[in-house]
């Protein structure tokens, strides 16, 4: 009669299946379904959006839990307010991954707060893009003081990292060293998940990069500067009065002298070849230049700040930004 076995044989044939469920797990592409651990086991990662919550999962995988705190496509993050459930998912988690340069404020002030111990990724400062600071919260390029409850004035930097694809792969490449660290036998999951992520950012780049050969320096506006650096990768030009995008990302109303200027770019002699459009925050003002565009001729291409609804990862989001933006360039 056959028999069970029991005691210590049971326990090392539990380890050598786990072993091997694991070593097979380390082939699958990243967000491919593998067999996840124990929950409790799971990495647990809070980050402010769900464009890094994305990037999260794509290196990850199934070995993380993802909490993004802003993830309403219809959501405005400038002016997000943090509630008590957030705190406590910053105080629990493992690796925090924020935005700065002042665009999330509220979790930097969660992490403060927080008393815990996570890894915190501040992509702003992983990416190299903003001016250097001469040590007194001044910023080379514009003078002005820049503190953690100063809204969403900026100066001139662009803190809309998450539209730099070379910024984006550092990510991926920094979540992977991040995890395998805390997470040393899944290291080479995390490492093979960022490199084939980050072979789909390089794809995305050679999209932006025909678009620059394609068009190279073509005129457009936008309502906001949140696409800048992705817009700078396709060669465009943006030329869009300050003024009026300064004011719009305030959430206040642009100069008349702004908004007229503005308004001229879509008639002749020579209108803009499109207008890139922000809908998570739409004022009166912007709603009039959309109109002023359509009036025109002038393609209207809609840029967001997180991933709309029905959207889980970021190469299909932008991938699908990028294209909008080239076949509104070429007349499609």
């Amino acid at each position: 009669m056959a028999h069970r076995p029991t005691g210590p044989l049971v326990a090392t044939l539990a380890a050598v299946l786990t072993a091997t469920l694991t070593a097979c797990g380390t082939d699958a592409p990243a967000g491919a379904p593998v067999d996840a651990p124990d929950q409790a086991e799971l990495l647990d990662v809070v980050t402010s959006t769900n464009v890094y919550g994305a990037v999260v999962r794509a290196v990850g995988g199934d070995l993380v839990e993802v909490t993004s705190l802003i993830d309403d496509p219809t959501a405005d993050p400038h002016s997000y307010e943090s509630t008590p459930a957030d705190a406590a998912a910053v105080a629990g988690a493992d690796l925090v991954v924020v935005n700065g340069g002042g665009y999330d404020d509220f979790m930097t002030r969660l992490v403060e707060s927080s008393g815990g111990e996570a890894d915190v990724i501040d992509v702003v400062a992983l990416s190299g893009l903003a001016p250097a600071e001469d040590g007194e919260g001044h910023t080379a390029d514009d003078g002005h003081e820049h503190t953690a409850d100063d809204g969403h004035e900026h100066g001139s930097f662009n803190e809309h990292v998450w539209y730099s694809l070379p910024t984006v792969r550092k990510l991926a490449e920094r979540l992977a060293t991040d995890m395998g660290a805390a997470d040393a036998a899944n290291a080479a999951t995390y490492t093979a998940n960022a490199e084939q992520f980050s072979a789909a950012v390089d794809e995305l780049a050679t999209e932006a990069g025909a678009i620059a050969t394609a068009a190279p320096g073509a005129r457009v506006a936008a309502t906001e500067p949140v696409p800048g650096y992705l817009l700078e990768a396709a060669g465009l030009t943006d030329v869009t009065p300050e003024a009026f995008t300064e004011a719009v990302e305030e959430d206040s109303d642009p100069p008349a002298a702004a908004l007229a200027e503005t308004l001229t770019l879509f008639g002749p002699p020579e209108p803009v070849a499109a207008l890139i459009v922000n809908p998570q925050t739409a004022t009166p003002s912007t709603d009039q230049v959309r109109a002023a565009a359509q009036t025109g001729g002038v393609p209207v291409v809609e840029f967001t700040e997180t991933l709309p609804e029905g959207t889980t990862d970021y190469p299909t989001w932008m991938g699908a930004q990028i294209d909008a933006l080239s076949a509104a360039l070429n007349g499609n």
